[in-house]
């Protein structure tokens, strides 16, 4: 049998959408999706894989598309599961990879510090080792779900007599213990998404280190690089959840409400959020070719980048389309206060998951071959980097 036949089969057997909307519990069907191996189809068997090809695991994906199923396609987008099985040990992998997979730990990633945001190998949190335990302090900032999180992915320091890159680890940090403060930080769009965290003297097992103790710095690259392929993807998918500027088909529609399909200037801007997103489609197969299981493609980059693009651009022509409706705001004025929302909230894009500047540093330096920016504290301890 075929796998788009024995997904499909799969499918017809277990997912039944009336079922869902009259309360069988999504979280029960997740569950069994996991189980089932769908979840993360490339993945081995042992950690809730059927080791198949990525080829394959596409089918996989398509055929829960085709019906609206949830849970699949995790080996690419649940950043957190994949780090895990990445980097964790055996005894890690076997506590945690499951129930990230199925939902069941609510997770946030402690990366970003007032000091060290575009330039995250200058973070100065500090772990200091205690018996089988780290000690840590230190402040993170733009940390979303911070509040109701389980666990963090933590970036810290541990070793301050090597240069930057050299003196991180990662853990995987418990948030719900004394010493962990949140505050939540109130963005323009009047929302609270992201938060500050304080940490003093919180404590994490040593056996929660994900990869060897400094090197930190290579398991943060692999967990930005599915963070930037998820909204990479989203932007090609055009998600419109209201965090998402809606392209595509729906600014279509929107032309066509406001009396502007016919507009030759309308049409070129639709033209080129289309093109924009072929583009980051290609640039995708491109990364998909590149990556591998526990590897970063600099590829990526260019996907962020173009999500941010998209969206920017998107927003523009909404509100342009919405005319001096944009500047209204509330109910009552629905086209004006989607346009007004998703101008602002495109500029979260520009910064959540490393800068439209690091990007073009990154496609810069990795991909096109030009000369590194030059760094005065590169080879320096970090103990006599000077700090602000």
């Amino acid at each position: 049998m075929s796998v788009r036949a024995e997904v499909a089969a799969w499918l017809a057997a277990e997912w039944d959408p009336a079922t869902m909307s009259a309360g069988r519990p999504r979280t029960e069907f997740v569950a069994a999706v996991v189980e089932a191996g769908w979840a993360a189809p490339r993945w081995p068997r042992r950690w809730f894989g059927r080791g198949l090809s990525d080829d394959d695991g596409h089918v996989v994906e398509e055929e829960f598309r085709r019906v609206g199923a949830p849970g699949s396609g995790q080996d690419r987008h649940n950043l957190y599961a994949a780090t895990v099985l990445s980097f964790g040990s055996d005894a890690l992998k076997e506590r945690f990879v499951g129930p990230m997979l199925r939902g069941e730990v609510a997770m946030c990633l402690l990366y970003s510090e007032p000091g060290a945001g575009s330039d995250l190998a200058a973070v100065r949190t500090r772990a200091v080792p205690d018996g089988d335990e780290w000690v840590v302090d230190g402040q993170k900032v733009w940390t979303s779900s911070a509040r109701t999180a389980d666990y963090g992915m933590l970036l810290c320091r541990t070793d301050w007599s090597v240069p930057k890159h050299r003196g991180l680890s990662f853990f995987l940090f418990p948030m719900r213990q004394p010493g962990v403060e949140v505050r939540p930080l109130r963005q323009i769009t009047g929302e609270s998404e992201f938060n500050e965290v304080f940490l003093t003297g919180a404590r994490v097992p040593d056996e929660h280190r994900l990869g060897g103790l400094g090197e930190g710095w290579r398991v943060l690259q692999t967990a930005l690089a599915y963070e930037r392929s998820v909204m990479g993807d989203r932007a090609r998918a055009g998600r419109s959840d209201r965090g998402m500027a809606e392209v595509g088909d729906e600014l279509v529609r929107l032309a066509a409400e406001t009396g502007r399909l016919g507009d030759p200037v309308v049409r070129q801007d639709l033209a080129r959020v289309a093109a924009l997103r072929t583009v980051n489609e290609w640039n995708a197969l491109r990364a998909k070719a590149e990556v591998e299981q526990g590897s970063s493609s600099s590829v990526m980059s260019l996907g962020k980048l173009a999500m941010s693009r998209i969206l920017h651009e998107s927003a523009r022509v909404r509100t342009a389309l919405a005319g001096p409706r944009a500047m209204v705001e509330g109910p009552e004025e629905p086209i004006g206060d989607e346009a007004t929302f998703l101008a602002l909230n495109a500029y979260f894009t520009s910064i959540g998951g490393g800068t439209d500047q690091i990007q073009r540093n990154i496609i810069a330096e990795r991909i096109l071959g030009l000369p590194k920016e030059y760094e005065v504290d590169r080879d320096v301890p970090f103990s006599e980097v000077r700090g602000g």
